[in-house]
């Protein structure tokens, strides 16, 4: 009798705990004898990146005794919960807690599963360290809130959520560059030595409706998000032969994309 109530308890007790939402605030540790960032990342429920970025540590072999990390905010998934709403609750963005999560897909998570809240300047894992631009782009309509997003869909679809937000930053990277219009809209219509700068405008798939996705990588975008670090295009080695674009600089690689400016 008593052991079936225990069970039962244990039961109720771990559905409590996995619809609760928060696991942990962020945390200091004093490193002890002996341990290592990987050692004391298992003992969080974090990552060695996550940690590393955390504290700036050029190199996460090179620790001692009495020094001090931040333990990186995590969150337990709660039923119902989305990547989206998680990082609206603690004011960061689905790229940065995708980055810190290594979260392959920010579509696929379970209740239960912990992800790191990192922030968009907290350096977690690679897409979680990026520049901001500061929302300095003005209120869109909604059709050109619609066509930008198509235009994302049609151009990053398939890629990892961070590329999508990399790809419409560089639209508006595009704004702010005195060599491109200075419209959203501007920019993606826009035809330079006759051609259209983007395929999916000159073929009719930027027609096809935008998944969520595509929307919330443009809302973060526009709220300063830049994983292209400061890029105004990019181009799949894979599928161009165009030689200007690759004689450009590169600032990053994500997925398929190479971004330049």
């Amino acid at each position: 009798m008593f052991k079936s109530f225990k069970r039962v308890l244990l039961v109720v007790l771990a559905l409590m705990v996995i619809g609760s939402g928060v696991i942990e605030a962020a945390v200091n540790h004093v490193v002890e004898p002996g341990e290592t960032v990987w050692l004391i990342s298992q003992k969080y429920c974090t990552t060695v990146s996550a940690v590393a970025g955390a504290n700036n540590l050029a190199n996460a072999d090179l620790i001692y005794c009495g020094q001090k990390l931040l333990i990186p905010e995590r969150h337990r998934v709660a039923s119902g919960e989305s990547v989206w709403l998680i990082s609206q609750k603690y004011g960061t963005t689905v790229a940065a807690i995708a980055g810190a999560s290594k979260l392959v897909n920010p579509e696929l998570i379970y209740p239960g599963q912990i992800l790191i809240v990192a922030g968009e300047q907290s350096g977690g894992d690679g897409a979680a360290t990026q520049p901001s631009r500061g929302g300095r782009v003005g209120q869109l309509s909604q059709a050109d809130l619609d066509l930008f997003a198509r235009l994302v869909h049609a151009e990053s679809a398939g890629e990892p959520y961070t590329g999508q937000v990399a790809v419409a930053a560089t639209v508006l990277n595009r704004v702010s560059d005195s060599r491109y219009p200075d419209t959203v809209r501007g920019v993606i219509m826009q035809v330079w030595g006759g051609y259209f700068q983007y395929s999916p405008v000159e073929d009719g798939r930027i027609n096809l409706p935008a998944a969520a996705a595509a929307y919330r990588a443009v809302e973060e975008a526009l709220g300063g998000a830049d994983p292209s670090y400061g890029a105004t295009g990019f181009y799949n080695p894979a599928k161009t032969t165009n030689q200007w674009v690759r004689s450009q600089p590169v600032t990053t690689s994500i997925g398929n994309h190479v971004f330049f400016r």
